[in-house]
């Protein structure tokens, strides 16, 4: 047999499976085709009407009495994974093209139509089948009609059955279809995979939130709710109280302040989006934050020059002073924090660079995860909003950083068009 898989065979099995690699490529791109079951099946027609059409222009062997080729590869496939539609597609797309390229043949027309009949009814049952039995009926299936489609030629014809012909329409095409369909089922799970990926991702993501959001309110709650039973002391004094009721107020607002964090992340970003001038709205930032730096004995040295970007003025505001707030905080006794924004090409670049405690590497890593914070009572979601709010005004966050040196943060963000 080896013989026979010269390099017409291969090119009929490059056709189909290069088909077969086509349809998911646009399929796993295209949410419409995973949403509409008739796009899907549109799709797909196409993309094995293309191989029954190739390997009838460039079969594989051709006497005087018959041509050889894989087209019942592709026309099956079609049948079993789309149903009757497109199996009449393709069977229409089969004839046509025998005719246009060889003549139309009676034979031609009975064996498909027999091939279409039984592939059609087979193909709910196919279709609801595990992979493994996909690939054994698959091959028995395409046997079976093999022989079958032979015999009727046989009878109606009285066709002569050679050693080419049992090599190429009956023994072939099981061995070609065993290899398409466990190519297909592959791809299909490896798309389905995918999938269930990005959503235990994001129900990690959903419960890291929960778990973390859960952990940081109840600390103040329950600070609160023990200032509130002191208060029910009686030979309490009044500066007692009100020294309690502050603390019980100052914990609601810090926990206040980590509901609203959260929000910010998790609602979706808006889509009011206008040209901003970076070192203005950056001024604007660091004037919020001049007393707090102050506090912290760090100054604030601005290099800020005029640049301009396309983003939403609020979430910029919000990321940055998130990030600004961190750096001071970085600097416990004091340090000096330098804001710089310039223009790069095509790009405007933004750094906060403090001389604070620095990072490990480690910390470098987890930079804007939910559950770390280098801070003593951080909860990590405000450097979290201020990575996803970057994201969606298609910036990027570079970060450089030496254990008790101080860290620089490097935000780029595209050019607004003049």
């Amino acid at each position: 047999m080896g013989s026979y898989i010269n390099q017409h065979v291969l090119n009929n099995l490059f056709y189909i499976l290069v088909s077969v690699f086509v349809f998911y490529f646009i399929y796993d791109h295209g949410e419409i085709f995973k949403k509409q079951t008739s796009y899907r099946n549109t799709l797909l027609a196409i993309c094995m009407g293309f191989p029954i059409i190739l390997c009838m222009k460039f079969p594989i062997y051709i006497d005087e009495r018959c041509i050889h080729d894989l087209r019942q590869i592709p026309f099956l496939v079609g049948t079993l994974y789309g149903g009757g539609i497109v199996g009449i597609i393709l069977f229409l797309i089969l004839l046509a093209s025998r005719t246009l390229i060889y003549g139309f043949e009676y034979i031609t027309a009975v064996v498909y139509t027999t091939m279409f009949i039984i592939a059609a009814l087979v193909s709910p049952t196919f279709k609801a089948l595990k992979r493994s039995s996909k690939l054994s009926m698959s091959v028995w299936l395409t046997l079976f009609l093999a022989v079958l489609t032979t015999f009727l030629a046989i009878i109606i014809t009285q066709f002569q059955v050679t050693d080419s012909y049992i090599v190429y329409f009956i023994l072939l095409p099981p061995i070609g279809m065993l290899f398409v369909v466990y190519t297909m089922e592959t791809l299909k799970e490896a798309i389905i995979m995918r999938s269930k990926l990005v959503k235990v991702e994001k129900m990690e993501v959903v419960s890291q939130l929960a778990a973390s959001i859960s952990h940081e309110i109840r600390n103040p709650l329950t600070v609160v709710k023990g200032f509130i039973q002191l208060l029910k002391t009686p030979s309490l004094s009044q500066d007692a109280k009100d020294r309690y009721i502050q603390i019980a107020l100052d914990e609601i607002n810090r926990a206040e302040a980590i509901i609203n964090e959260y929000l910010t992340f998790a609602k979706p970003a808006s889509n009011k989006v206008e040209r901003l001038m970076v070192d203005d709205q950056l001024r604007k930032v660091i004037q919020m934050l001049a007393p707090m730096a102050h506090m912290h004995s760090v100054e604030i040295v601005e290099q800020l020059q005029p640049a301009a970007i396309v983003g939403n003025i609020q979430y910029f505001q919000q990321c940055f002073l998130n990030l600004i707030k961190n750096s001071v905080e970085a600097m416990p006794n004091g340090g000096t924090l330098t804001i710089s924004s310039f223009l790069h090409g095509n790009h405007v670049i933004i750094t906060i660079k403090d001389t604070g405690v620095g990072m490990t590497t480690e910390q470098m890593n987890r930079f804007g995860e939910p559950y770390f914070s280098t801070k003593e009572k951080g909860t990590g979601l405000g450097t979290m909003v201020a990575v996803k709010m970057i994201q969606t005004m298609q910036g990027t966050l570079h970060i450089q950083s030496e254990v008790n040196k101080g860290t620089t943060l490097t935000i780029t963000f595209p050019k607004a068009a003049n």
